[in-house]
C-alpha cells in the first residue's frame, strides 16, 4: 500500500450525492441493508472516483480493468458505523470489489489517505507485502493487521497478480513505465531498492 492524495470531489457531488443523502439520513438515522442499497448515491459519482484516482485500487495498488475489475466505492469509515459520512466524498477510496468484501466494516485497516509511503515494503523475490523494519510496534502491527485482513499477500488473488506484473516487466514484456501506471506499488519498491536492472537476475527469469 502507498499513500493516496485525497482528490477534488466532482463538481455534481454535492447535487447528486451529499444534498439527497443528507436528506435520507435525517428520516432513517440507522438504516437497514435494503434501505442503503436503494439509496446508493454514491454510485453516481463511481465513474469520476476511477478516473481521478487513474483506476488504482487504493488497497491492492493495482490497476482495475474496466470489464473485469468491479470497482467500487469503498466507505473507509463503514457507513453501517457511520452513516452521517456515508454520503461525503472525503469518505471514500476506489477499491476493487474483492478487497473491499474482505475490508467490511473493520476498523483497524489503515487508511491510504494516512499511510506513508515506505510503511509496506515488498519482498523480493517471495512478492510478500511486509511491514517496514523501521516502523514502530504500534505502526508495525497495524500493517500486519492491514495485509492479513485484505489479504494483500493471498496467493490466489493480490500476490499472482504481483507475480504477473513482475514477470511481465522482467521478460520485457511491458516497461517500468507501464509498470508505475499499472502497479505503483511494485514500481515503487523496485525503484527503491534500486533493482530496476537487477530483478530479472533476483527473480530467475
Amino acid at each position: 500500500m502507498i499513500h493516496v492524495q485525497l482528490q477534488p470531489e466532482p463538481a455534481s457531488f454535492d447535487a447528486e450525492v451529499r444534498i439527497p443523502g443528507r436528506r435520507f439520513i435525517e428520516r432513517r438515522a440507522n438504516p437497514t441493508a435494503k434501505e442503503w442499497k436503494a439509496r446508493a448515491y454514491w454510485t453516481r459519482v463511481l465513474e469520476e472516483l476511477h478516473n481521478v484516482y487513474q483506476g488504482i485500487c487504493a488497497y491492492s495498488c493495482h490497476w482495475i480493468p474496466y470489464d473485469t475489475g468491479h470497482d467500487t466505492v469503498e466507505h473507509f469509515k463503514p457507513k453501517q458505523v457511520f452513516p452521517r459520512e456515508a454520503y461525503e466524498w472525503s469518505n471514500y477510496r476506489l477499491v476493487c470489489g474483492t478487497l473491499n468484501g474482505r475490508k467490511g466494516t473493520d476498523q483497524g485497516i489503515l487508511d491510504p489517505f494516512c499511510v506513508q509511503d515506505g510503511w509496506f515494503v515488498l519482498d523480493f523475490p517471495s512478492l510478500l507485502v511486509k511491514p517496514n523494519r523501521t516502523l514502530p510496534n504500534a505502526e508495525t502491527q497495524s500493517v500486519l493487521h492491514t495485509i492479513g485482513r485484505l489479504g494483500l499477500n493471498d496467493e490466489g488473488t493480490c500476490l499472482k497478480a504481483r507475480l504477473r506484473y513482475v514477470k511481465c516487466y522482467c521478460l520485457r514484456e511491458v516497461s517500468f513505465r507501464y509498470l508505475e501506471n499499472e502497479a505503483p506499488f511494485i514500481a515503487r519498491e523496485i525503484r527503491r531498492q534500486g533493482l530496476v536492472r537487477s530483478l530479472k537476475a533476483i527473480m530467475g527469469y
